[in-house]
């Protein structure tokens, strides 16, 4: 196919908070230098910020190495962390609150800011505009270009646009265009799909322990204004899940007298049965968060699959001709809750070492500068010694909190013993048979709602006639070993309702509808499907949710 080629020094796929970062160091550098660097920056959303969600408490150590007059240029961190809260939610009435001298320093928020990340990143994209940056939102990166060896990474292809849902060409077909780079840097965000195929093409994992993930669901609600405490940070771990899955809540007061408030579950949990969208409904009627949210109006609502594996599965960062930054490669400080300033740094440390190989002639070669730089830097440091409260946690919330709890209060995460993983989440899935049914309270539609109304609050949207981008690589599974086995777990995590099991009038003939209109980017069902028969990936460009203030 004939496709519109266009040259750049650098071509970043994703514009979060790491692609914008590194852009922005990228241009930053050049002009201190004196040197011409062309960077671009794909998203595939409809503008920057559309498909960011996060909590999120936001530690500034690394946007102010970007820009340390960030206060200065505007940057939306209004809101500065004032009270920290932890509970323990033990039934669905009763909590006891740990007292803030147990805990751990990852836990203390003084001088971090409850953000809305999707504005952070709507302003890291005026700030890249403004140093020279081109920014393409609405262009997914659906595949990437290798030389005709396929050993390095020459940049990428985007969507198609106006093709139809058999694959042929509508008559508003445009054909994607070839970005190539000199070195091609992907910021996908967790569970990239791009960054998937490369991780396996280039063996980056190898050696390292499987990768972990949580799914977070969240909503923003205006509340009360005699019930907002602006700067309040309150977590809480328990109730209502078993003890046996990692889990837990936020509930931070932003500005403007809203709450972001969410819930994550691990998805290592066991049972086929569990279903994190109505855990986070029946959450909400907890007395020590319904006081906030009562009489309240819940404004919108997101779901995202977070990384959390932790530095022992970390893949390699670099291949040759590009590089894995942000949660493209898995860079979370799980115990912290906090991921933002880890895509900023690495965004930086990547571009670093982009342009410097630029400057001495390279080209798609390994950016071997890019690790090192990485191993020497605080964020190593940091994530360090984080890497066991995961592992910790995989063991119940009981002896997870215990243990956890010592390594940080005792070794200060230095520990001299580091714990593995050795199953994926998908394979810790057991059978239906070996589980116990849960059966989940229908919605009061007050504080609690179904997944239908909640997912036209993401202001989700879909080009009904193209490919469906939720793909089977074999479509029997589902029904001979997904339901017969399992009973349909995707019908259960998924929490934006795009799988359903259909039947005919008499309960026969069962079979699996996908519903891809619905679907808000979260990988879910890509990272949990026990048989990993479900693979994601892109849409037409522009696709999917539309998150305001996020």
């Amino acid at each position: 196919m004939d496709r519109e080629v266009m040259e750049y020094d650098v071509v970043i796929v994703g514009g979060g908070p790491a692609g914008l970062s590194a852009a922005i160091r990228l241009k930053q550098l050049a002009a201190e230098t004196g040197r011409e660097v062309s960077v671009v920056v794909l998203e595939k959303g409809s503008e920057v910020g559309a498909h960011i969600l996060s909590g999120a408490v936001m530690d500034p150590r690394a946007i102010t190495e970007l820009f340390p007059n960030w206060k200065e240029l505007g940057a939306p961190l209004n809101q500065p962390v004032t009270e920290d809260r932890f509970m323990f939610l033990t039934t669905e009435q009763n909590a006891f609150r740990l007292p803030n001298i147990f805990l751990p320093k990852t836990l203390h928020n003084e001088g971090n800011y409850i953000v809305s990340l999707g504005n952070v990143s709507r302003w890291l994209a005026q700030q890249a505009e403004g140093l020279g940056v081109e920014i393409f939102p609405g262009f997914a990166a659906a595949d990437i270009l290798y030389d005709d060896a396929k050993q390095k990474v020459l940049g990428v292809i985007t969507d198609d646009k106006g093709r139809a849902k058999d694959g042929s060409e509508k008559p508003d077909f445009q054909p994607g265009m070839a970005l190539t780079g000199k070195y091609t840097l992907f910021a996908e965000g967790c569970r990239g799909h791009l960054g998937k195929r490369l991780i396996s093409h280039f063996n980056l994992a190898d050696g390292r322990d499987p990768q972990s993930y949580s799914i977070g669901i969240k909503e923003l609600w205006d509340i009360d204004p005699a019930k907002h405490k602006p700067g309040l940070v309150m977590h809480t771990a328990g109730w209502p899940v078993s003890t046996d899955v990692y889990g837990g809540s936020f509930l931070y007061h932003a500005e403007n007298n809203q709450v972001a408030v969410g819930f994550v579950v691990g998805l290592g949990y066991a049972n086929p049965f569990l279903n994190p969208f109505e855990e986070f409904q029946r959450y909400k009627h907890h007395p020590q968060v319904a006081q906030y949210l009562e009489g309240g109006r819940r404004v919108a609502y997101g779901a995202r699959a977070i990384v959390t594996g932790g530095v022992q599965a970390l893949p390699k960062l670099v291949f040759p001709g590009g590089a894995l930054i942000g949660d493209d490669a898995g860079f979370l400080n799980v115990p912290k809750i906090k991921g933002s300033h880890a895509a900023i740094k690495t965004g930086m440390l990547g571009a670093e070492a982009a342009f410097a190989a630029l400057g001495e002639g390279r080209s798609h070669d390994e950016l071997a500068a890019y690790p090192k730089a990485y191993e020497s830097s605080w964020l190593h440091d940091e994530l360090w010694r984080a890497r066991n409260f995961k592992p910790w946690m995989n063991k119940g919330l009981i002896v997870g909190t215990l243990m956890a709890g010592m390594d940080q209060k005792l070794f200060g995460g230095k520990a001299p013993w580091t714990l593995h993983a050795h199953k994926t989440d998908a394979q810790k899935t057991k059978p239906a048979a070996q589980c116990k049914r849960i059966d989940y309270p229908k919605p009061d539609g007050k504080l609690s709602f179904d997944r239908l109304s909640s997912v036209f609050l993401s202001n989700t949207n879909h080009e009904e006639n193209q490919p469906v981008h939720l793909t089977l690589k074999d479509p029997a599974v589902p029904i001979q070993t997904n339901l017969a086995i399992y009973d349909a777990p995707e019908q259960r995590y998924c929490p934006a309702g795009v799988y359903e099991i259909v039947r005919e009038g008499d309960g026969s003939n069962p079979r699996l509808q996908i519903n891809a209109q619905n679907c808000v980017h979260c990988k879910t069902c890509d990272i949990k499907d026990p048989t990993q028969n479900i693979v994601w990936v892109n849409p037409e460009g522009g696709g999917g949710p539309n998150y305001p203030n996020m």
